[in-house]
């Protein structure tokens, strides 16, 4: 990612309606597992601008959330937002020490690390996990979606829903639930990326750009639509077949 994209990130994560969805994806998925507390250890393996940091405080106290990222430019944003507990590093290589937390996040790095990373990286949090701590891992899904935006923000691949879990499995995890997510704007997205873009039709490059002045009413549309999700994702008995986004939440078992 170049710096404008930490910048566009930086200022559009807290009320952008993909950001915002999907941290109420995010719960609806992960509250079941993680009961958090006082002595509850979380680490953000690749924290970006850090507002994820902050809203991870729903499961632990503010000394005990960790952040790391590989780019100077994300470190330099979450300490612009008077984060703690910043570590410049790479996913593949947690510079913590084995079973240190109780919680490992990964929201859409995985898609980034190059060659075998996504597999080294995982190896990483497992090892750093205390024994029945949890993982959870998002990443972009299906590698016909790749678009520009994949190009700009230089993402290495896209998951299908099994590859993704089979990657954690081989891990030693073992996945306590599985879905897709963005679902009901998936449609959208297929024309957006692979009929509008390629006719010229649209902005090129990554798609986290600001919305027009008088499209505000769109944020709030898709706003509406991924809430909606959360609230179906909610019943952990149910999935979503398909979408844009491909989730997984594992658990490192007691040896």
């Amino acid at each position: 990612m170049q710096k404008e994209d930490f910048s566009d990130l930086y200022a559009l994560e807290e009320k952008f309606w993909w950001f915002a969805g999907m941290r109420e994806i995010t719960a609806s998925v992960l509250d079941d597992f993680c009961v958090g507390g006082d002595d509850f250890k979380v680490l953000d393996a690749g924290c970006g601008t850090g507002l994820n940091l902050e809203w991870l405080r729903r499961y632990a106290p503010e000394e005990n959330i960790f952040g790391l990222d590989y780019a100077n430019d994300a470190i330099d944003f979450c300490q612009a937002r008077n984060l703690k507990n910043l570590a410049q590093a790479s996913a593949t290589d947690l510079p913590y020490a084995d079973e240190s937390f109780d919680l490992v996040a990964s929201f859409d790095v995985l898609v980034q690390l190059f060659d075998d990373g996504d597999e080294k990286a995982i190896n990483e949090m497992f090892r750093v996990l205390k024994p029945n701590g949890v993982i959870f891992v998002r990443g972009a899904a299906y590698g016909w979606m790749r678009s520009g935006h994949d190009i700009a923000v230089n993402s290495q691949r896209r998951y299908t829903l099994p590859e993704l879990k089979s990657k954690i499995e081989n891990a030693g995890f073992t996945v306590l639930r599985s879905t897709y997510a963005n679902t009901l704007l998936f449609p959208a997205a297929v024309i957006r990326r692979h009929i509008m873009k390629p006719l010229g039709i649209g902005e090129t490059g990554s798609d986290v750009k600001p919305l027009p002045p008088n499209m505000d009413w769109l944020n709030k549309f898709f706003t509406k639509n991924m809430l909606a999700e959360a609230r179906f994702l909610k019943n952990p008995r149910r999935n979503l077949p398909f979408g844009l986004s491909a989730i997984c939440i594992a658990r490192k078992n007691l040896s």
